[in-house]
């Protein structure tokens, strides 16, 4: 049995998805290719901390088929995504829901997340000294709060700790992975591929980093530090950007990086190649300069340099990057008529 942990902060595309994707599995395959219907392999079930009717974001009703303290056993658990604010984090609001889990997990059962479920998990201690994955817009909240975890805001689905029974998801769209995951663990990889195609299910091959954006919190209680980012945002391709920073901060070298790291959960010198490649990103989805011309625009006269920097961040090569956000382009942009 694999049960479906929402809330009302769950998004429906993620709680009603993953129910149809896996109550599926085994059944509609053969009913696509030779009409008759085959036999459901999974039971699921969906569960709310007391099991009564709610609506979700969106104001989506949903009726639970029972209340977590029903439910004594299971194969696996999805925390489907729960979505919070990356500024508050969701310390003490689920203890019924973390207790359930960690009782859940002591006897056997694969806990899993998708999203910001990642945070309900965390809270339990049971991702403490493994790695994970969330949203990449978690990133910061998980280095500042949950620092035993290793958070992995590249991965779309993070199996490092499968061996302690905790598979976790990146962004929403990532429960597509991890169904396919969950099918093949329990069902055999030929229904996984099967139920694949059934909903033209590609996966996330290239991870989560060309989709990431740079978060940037402004440290409002550390002036100089605050000072600072407000000046980068507008200066990051200058030369010597760091020692422009220090200089500006009246701090010295060792102090300053020390600030920054702190309240920006960023490295100086990451910080501004951070900056410089979200505006890169920025121009190669909508420019028509060329890669060396983005580069240079960033602040990298080096273009072997730009592409070495841009590939670690992004995951990507610029050129890659460009044709895959320009074919997005293509679909969203509407037709023009002449």
């Amino acid at each position: 049995m694999i049960v479906l942990l929402a809330e009302p902060e769950t998004s429906a595309s993620v709680l009603y998805g993953l129910y149809d994707v896996l109550l599926s599995a085994g059944a509609v395959y053969t009913d696509m290719v030779a009409g008759t219907p085959g036999q459901e392999l999974l039971e699921v079930k969906i569960a709310s901390a007391d099991g009564k009717a709610f609506h979700c974001l969106g104001n989506i009703p949903v009726e639970p088929h029972a209340a977590i303290d029903d439910l004594d056993r299971a194969d696996a658990v999805i925390v489907c995504d729960m979505y919070t604010s990356i500024h508050d984090v969701p310390t003490g609001r689920y203890p019924r829901e973390a207790a359930w889990l960690k009782r859940l997990h002591r006897d056997g059962a694969l806990v899993c997340s998708v999203c910001s479920g990642a945070l309900l998990i965390a809270e339990t201690g049971l991702l403490n000294g493994h790695r994970a994955t969330a949203h990449w817009a978690y990133r910061s909240m998980f280095q500042r709060n949950y620092p035993k975890i290793a958070f992995r805001n590249e991965s779309v689905l993070c199996l490092e700790a499968e061996g302690d029974r905790i598979v976790t998801a990146g962004g929403v769209s990532a429960w597509h992975d991890l169904a396919v995951y969950l099918i093949a663990r329990y069902c055999g990889y030929r229904q996984a591929i099967e139920t694949a195609k059934v909903f033209l299910i590609s996966g996330h091959s290239e991870g989560q980093s060309p989709y990431a954006v740079m978060t940037r919190p402004m440290a409002s209680e550390d002036g100089p530090i605050s000072d600072c980012q407000t000046w980068i945002a507008d200066n990051y391709a200058m030369a010597k950007p760091v020692e422009r920073m220090v200089a500006r901060s009246g701090l010295n070298a060792r102090t300053f990086s020390r600030r920054f790291k702190a309240a920006t959960g960023f490295a100086p010198i990451e910080y501004v190649q951070a900056l410089r490649i979200e505006e890169a990103k920025q121009m190669l989805e909508t420019d028509t300069l060329s890669v060396d011309e983005v580069g240079v625009s960033v602040g990298y006269d080096d273009p072997a340099s730009f592409r070495r920097v841009f590939k670690r961040g992004v995951g990507l090569s610029p050129s890659a990057y460009r044709k895959k956000f320009q074919r997005i382009a293509q679909i969203a942009r509407p037709l023009e008529v002449h």
